[in-house]
């Protein structure tokens, strides 16, 4: 059967009083088309698209390059299928109405564009779903990277961080992203490519209609890009706004106690409340500028395909197109703005990925301090032995120095207490001992070996750690004390619970070991998280144990309970013990006293009392406050 749309030349048929040239074969004049003007306005348009990307979340999504391109052929899929629907509609309409065919004639064809019609819907559908999986995909990795990223920083860097930042970036952040990699993205390749195709096919039928065409469908891109100027601020407002609410939020929750001890609950209260005003009033606006450009872009693509169809229906009246020519047109011109009304639609929902992915590209670009992993493995050693060679160390890349060139031996089972005021170094030792932290120079030898050099995991496994604060995770108290070796049974746990004075009270909570612990350790004292942390450290059976102070904050009676625990934890091994307390300093054979990054004395309790120095002051100090709390 010929084709409607380039039939042979017969006498013109009258339609309803309009005389038709339904049967003129067109031939279409590239003289009639600038093609260099199109060439221009093509790539005036590619780069206005390009501008609505954002280049680090199109990396992300090139990661799943078969999804997207799966996603992105059925797009176009969908698109050619509605250039085939609007041919055979056009044939169907044409015969029947024109040519006076039956209806038994046409009915291969009306099969066909219900099967056209299935087919385009099924296509639809899977081009949907693959689109959700593609955005999931990305946000699994994105937020195993985002885990990753921050257990790599170490304790260091992300205790300068808000908590409730990060909480928020990792989970309303990365779902943000969703609608950008479900819906935005893939809408963003079928408003460049469904009206490239559609251009490719109106234009030999119609280069008046195709001058339209590409003159009118940049503008859609351009109100997009302005009024997305205008909404960008409001986003990041918002986001940040969400952020701030989250963030004073955890904090209020965490200080809860301090909060209602010095009667402060209701101010706090009136912030969240004026904040959580300025998040409601930052959506509003942002819906705001959402429905304006909604409105703006089918205003637009309104008028384009109505001037589309008064250009055509004028040409028809004048028999300057046939029939089927203008119809085919007048069906394809709406699909051809569709697929930027829908970019319109789904902009706010890209943007506010955007605005999340500002803050998500900054966590993953934070920088702590160098924390180095060698390759070389370390065998499990019965006792180990430490020495520091003008080790240097500091923070935020050198704004906060920390360690200058300290120098000292620790001999296999020896007890080294190191003390000094606040912000001397203290806890920097045990950082760059636990890996948190690598010297800016010098070296840290562990039994001859260079530490950097080590495998980190290795070394770790030998290193017992117990600080001032012990977390206490979600779980049985078991599984908290497992931390230390996961495949313990209960037997060992027991044993070293008995060790560290642990099992007594652990048997008096309302289900033993199986007892669940909240997050923090709610329920449990802080002398008894303490003899948890210490048990652990039995548990794992370390040759060195570094202690920070263990014992501060604590009462009398838990002190004296702590002391007989940690005796039997440090006989043996070599230790390190961060303290003020003198009753800890005094039985360690020997005594490094740390002041402005630097050791300033070492040597015995006896010895350095004598110099009347540093420690002298610090020892006076401690029993002052001893008298003063007695």
């Amino acid at each position: 059967m010929p084709s409607p749309l380039g039939r042979q030349q017969k006498p013109p048929v009258p339609f309803r009083g309009i005389v038709v040239q339904s049967r003129e074969n067109y031939t279409f004049h590239l003289d009639k088309l600038n093609r260099h003007t199109l060439a221009v306005l093509f790539v005036l348009l590619y780069r206005q698209v390009i501008t609505l990307l954002d280049k680090q979340l199109v990396q992300e999504a090139v990661k799943q390059r078969w999804l997207l391109a799966v996603v992105t052929i059925l797009g176009a899929g969908g698109g050619v299928l509605a250039v085939s629907q609007a041919y055979y509609l056009t044939q169907v309409i044409d015969q029947i109405f024109l040519g006076k065919q039956e209806l038994g004639v046409v009915a291969p064809v009306l099969w066909l564009l219900a099967g056209l019609a299935l087919l385009r819907a099924i296509i639809m559908y899977g081009e949907g779903v693959l689109s959700f999986t593609l955005a999931a995909e990305i946000k699994t990795a994105l937020r195993q990277r985002l885990v990753s990223h921050v257990l790599a920083l170490g304790p260091v860097t992300m205790a300068q961080q808000p908590a409730g930042e990060l909480i928020n970036i990792i989970s309303e952040g990365v779902e943000n992203l969703d609608a950008y990699f479900s819906k935005y993205l893939p809408q963003l390749s079928k408003a460049v490519i469904i009206p490239v195709f559609i251009l490719m096919v109106v234009g030999p039928l119609d280069s008046t209609t195709a001058v339209i065409m590409v003159v009118t469908a940049p503008l859609i891109p351009v109100f997009m890009i302005l009024i997305g100027k205008l909404a960008e601020k409001r986003n990041l407002r918002q986001w940040e706004t969400l952020n701030n609410l989250s963030a004073h939020f955890l904090d209020v929750l965490a200080g809860l106690t301090t909060l209602k001890l010095f009667g402060r609950s209701r101010e706090q209260i009136a912030i969240i409340t004026r904040v959580s005003n300025e998040f409601r009033d930052t959506t509003m606006e942002v819906l705001k500028v959402a429905f304006l450009s909604a409105l703006s872009l089918e205003l637009l693509a309104t008028i384009s395909t109505a001037l589309v169809a008064v250009t055509v229906g004028l040409r028809l009246l004048y028999g300057e197109v046939t029939f089927a020519q203008a119809l085919f047109v007048l069906l394809l011109a709406p699909e051809y703005y569709l697929p930027l009304r829908m970019l319109g639609s789904q902009f706010h929902a890209g943007m506010d990925g955007k605005s999340a992915a500002v803050d998500i590209f900054e966590l993953l670009a934070l920088q702590g301090p160098v924390m180095t992993s060698g390759a070389a493995p370390l065998a499990r050693q019965q006792q180990i032995g430490l020495e520091f060679r003008e080790v240097y160390a500091d923070y935020q890349q050198g704004a906060r120095p920390a360690l200058a060139g300290v120098s000292f031996t620790l001999e296999a089972g020896q007890h080294l207490a190191v003390v000094g005021p606040s912000g001397a170094g203290k806890s920097t030792l045990a950082s760059l001992l636990l890996n948190f932290l690598a010297p800016t120079a010098g070296e840290i030898l562990v039994n001859g070996l260079v530490l950097r050099t080590l495998c980190a995991s290795d070394w770790l496994q030998q290193v017992a750690f117990v600080p001032q604060r012990p977390h206490l995770f979600q779980g049985s108290v078991a599984d908290n004390i497992r931390l230390a070796r996961p495949d313990a049974s209960l037997a060992e746990v027991v044993a070293a619970t008995k060790a560290a004075g642990a099992h007594d009270f652990i048997m008096r909570l309302p289900s033993g070991y199986d007892t669940p612990v909240g997050e923090g350790g709610r329920g449990i004292s802080g002398g008894e998280r303490q003899r948890m942390a210490i048990a652990r450290a039995f548990l794992q059976n370390a040759p060195l144990v570094i202690l920070d102070e263990a014992a501060k904050g604590l009462d009398v009676k838990s002190q004296v309970a702590l002391d007989t625990a940690l005796s039997r934890l440090l006989a043996g091994r070599t230790a390190i013990i961060i303290a003020h307390r003198i009753t800890t300093v005094r039985q360690a054979d020997k005594i490094m006293v740390l002041n402005a990054g630097q050791i300033a004395e070492a040597g015995t309790h006896a010895e350095l009392l004598a110099k009347n120095g540093i420690y002298s002051r610090l020892v006076a100090a401690s029993q002052a406050r001893e008298v003063a709390h007695d």
